[in-house]
């Protein structure tokens, strides 16, 4: 972890309140991939059973951590931001199956020989991680069978490979820089395929027909094959080059 990738995610924090106590239907936790309330798939996408163990990346402030251990799941949640983490503990101190960890997400794979049952990340590591470096990480940590899922924003049309987010900081500072990869959905499909994963869809979700913003939700799903763990080469499509498919 960068001091500087940690202090830009500390930044976000401070722009991100604590999760509603309930949403729409009632519910004191849930599963949410979008970035609107109340929207999209649940935790259907990763299709776990209770006692089986999930890896989140860039778990923020823990909600969807929360709720599968909800559902009896064994849950571990690793995010830059130690302020993130704070609000996790405070808010989930109940939920006796949710690890936390601080750091770097690579570096809590490359740390780790545990294998999970899924691993996922909404709008978190694995949007701001070089894919060429995320998913052969993630091939190697997922049990054959495994689900692997993760949403974001869609690609500006003409803006492909890694891109600069920016992150702001308060009126008297530059904003922090962070880098994101971003692809289209067919680019997004060869790269798991290249690195072993199969079943692999890649979807935009729209947004609410009844929101003023139209920005959809692109959510990634795919399976760790049953072959051994295998070393991908770093190819055209991960460094910003679109695969003609």
């Amino acid at each position: 972890m960068s001091e500087t990738e940690g202090s830009a995610w500390d930044a976000y924090s401070v722009t991100k309140p604590q999760r509603r106590q309930t949403n729409s239907r009632g519910e004191k936790t849930w599963f949410n991939w979008t970035q609107y309330a109340d929207h999209g798939p649940g935790a259907e996408v990763l299709p776990l059973k209770p006692g089986e163990t999930v890896l989140d990346l860039g778990c923020g402030s823990g909600g969807n951590a929360a709720h599968l251990v909800a559902l009896g799941m064994e849950v571990t949640g690793v995010d830059l931001s130690a302020k993130q983490l704070r609000k996790a503990r405070d808010r989930w101190a109940d939920a006796p199956d949710m690890e936390l960890h601080q750091g770097d997400a690579l570096g809590y794979l490359a740390g780790t020989h545990t294998t999970f049952d899924a691993i996922y990340s909404v709008f978190g590591a694995a949007w701001f991680c070089d894919p060429g470096l995320m998913l052969p990480a993630v091939h190697a940590h997922l049990r054959p069978g495994g689900v692997f899922a993760q949403s974001q924003r869609p690609p500006v049309e003409g803006c492909y490979g890694c891109q600069a987010s920016y992150i702001s900081r308060g009126p008297d500072e530059d904003p922090a820089i962070v880098k994101r990869w971003d692809y289209e959905p067919d680019t997004w499909c060869a790269l798991l395929k290249e690195y072993g994963f199969v079943d692999v869809t890649a979807t935009v979700l729209p947004a609410p027909e009844d929101d003023k913003r139209t920005m959809g939700t692109l959510l990634i799903r795919a399976v760790r094959d049953s072959e051994q763990p295998r070393t991908a080469i770093f190819t055209g499509a991960a460094q910003g080059q679109r695969y003609d498919r």
